[in-house]
């Protein structure tokens, strides 16, 4: 039983269950104290102690019964028992017209028998049963079993074989309660097949390696994350940008001050003969405006995505963002982040780009920059550029970057790359280096995150 508990728990937290060490011992506690006699009680001491949140009663309530529920020992029927001698005759001929297979499943309801657990086994490892580890696909699960085991075609059988038998001669109503319980002991057998599947994919999610929890995740490379840990961390980009909002905010409230107004200054102390006791000083525009060119390659499309997120979660802390992203030529994304999140809007854009083999191209993509968005950059704009440097040997286009950089208040690069790898192979980092005013790395989002907050 304690196997069986520490599998459910496992279960619980594969299922998005936040389940700790002290819950789990507090669960045990209360097994030992009211035990396991009375199914509702043990249900219920489960409940109270594994489950703190409302949200995940759902979760709960579905996985218990696949644990410890009651299966039944066999179908409803059993007809070989129920038919006279001439009836079984009639029946056995009728049988003849159908395939061997059809034949063999239609014996087993007349017999009323369950699949064991070495056939369940079998035929859940051809639909592919033990891949599964998402409760949500249990009823589409459910159906490839009884297709594998053709469930349609055994009704169609079902109503062939009672056309048959009233076509041989036997009693029209003796024929309809043949069928009805033949109907009855299918549906028996489809409830065995549900309750398998529910009960292979809680057992696959108990089997399931621990994740990393998601403060592990914030110092993972990008590059080594999977799909589902980069789908945790888009989790997380809103609770980090709403404490990076925060912080924003009051650091921007406790700054000091503008420049010295010297007329506020006098008029406000003209009631006191122009002796200076109360300071003016000129308003300061904090909040930043922000032009973003992202790399969306396959080796930067996680840091350019996360990177938006954030900047996008935190629109009320600047002034106007611009946002672009690149691979063999530029797109401007900002129309698509203001209508959809950031995932939503990287795939938006790769499929606007042309199919074939993408080389990334920066220089080509500075260039498209300059001529046509050359109009947003001035003294007040915070120059960002989201990429590893990496250029296929194109043309890095210098002179182009090194204009961008000038016209703009401030030039910053972020790279996922440490500094010893800049300059290898296809490398232009380099080169595009000492135009940038701040090099950060990020190759975290744990780093990325700091990024953001030392530009804002």
């Amino acid at each position: 039983m304690e196997e069986r508990i520490l599998k459910f728990i496992a279960a619980l937290r594969a299922g998005g269950v936040r389940v700790s060490l002290a819950e789990s011992a507090d669960a045990f506690a209360a097994i030992d104290r009211l035990g396991v006699k009375s199914r509702e009680s043990f249900r219920l001491s489960m409940r109270a102690t594994l489950i703190k949140d409302a949200a995940n009663l759902a979760v709960f309530d579905e996985l218990f019964p696949l644990f410890f529920g009651i299966q039944e020992a066999s179908l409803m029927f059993n007809l070989s028992q129920e038919l006279t001698p001439e009836e079984a005759e009639m029946l056995a001929q009728a049988l003849r017209q159908f395939n061997d297979r059809l034949r063999s499943m239609l014996e087993r309801l007349l017999k009323g028998d369950l699949l064991d657990s070495d056939e369940l086994a079998q035929f859940g490892h051809m639909v592919g049963l033990d891949q599964i580890e998402n409760l949500r696909y249990r009823q589409w699960m459910a159906g490839r079993l009884q297709k594998a085991l053709q469930f349609k075609q055994v009704r169609d059988a079902l109503e062939a074989l009672a056309e048959t038998l009233e076509q041989m001669g036997m009693d029209k109503q003796r024929v309809e309660q043949l069928a009805r319980m033949l109907q009855a002991n299918q549906k028996a057998l489809q409830d065995q097949l549900s309750q398998y599947a529910g009960q292979r994919i809680a057992e696959n999610m108990s089997n399931r390696p621990p994740e990393a929890d998601a403060d592990g995740l914030l110092d993972r490379p990008f590059n080594a994350l999977s799909d589902q840990d980069l789908e945790r961390l888009r989790k997380e980009v809103q609770r980090l940008a709403n404490a990076l909002r925060t912080r924003v905010a009051l650091r921007q409230k406790h700054a000091k001050t503008g420049q010295l107004d010297a007329k506020a200054t006098l008029r406000a102390n003209l009631k006191h003969g122009s002796v200076p006791v109360e300071i003016r000083h000129r308003d300061r525009h904090l909040r930043p405006k922000l032009v973003v060119i992202c790399d969306i390659s396959t080796s930067m499309r996680s840091c350019s995505e996360l990177m938006l997120s954030l900047l996008y979660a935190m629109q009320d802390q600047i002034a106007k963002t611009h946002a672009f992203a690149f691979i063999d030529h530029l797109e401007h994304i900002s129309p698509d982040l203001s209508r959809r999140q950031s995932e939503e809007a990287v795939n938006q854009v790769l499929q606007r780009m042309p199919s074939g083999y993408y080389n990334t191209d920066l220089g080509f993509s500075l260039e498209n920059f300059f001529d046509q968005y050359l109009n947003l950059m001035d003294s007040r704009t915070t120059f960002i550029l989201v990429g590893d440097g990496r250029n296929n040997h194109n043309n890095p286009r210098l002179e182009l970057f090194r204009q961008l950089a000038r016209r703009s208040r401030r030039t910053v690069w972020l790279n996922p790359e440490p500094p010893a790898m800049w300059g290898s192979g296809d490398s232009d980092m380099l080169k595009y280096a000492p135009e940038c005013d701040t090099i950060l790395q990020a190759g975290t989002l744990s780093e990325l995150t700091r990024a953001v907050d030392q530009l804002l």
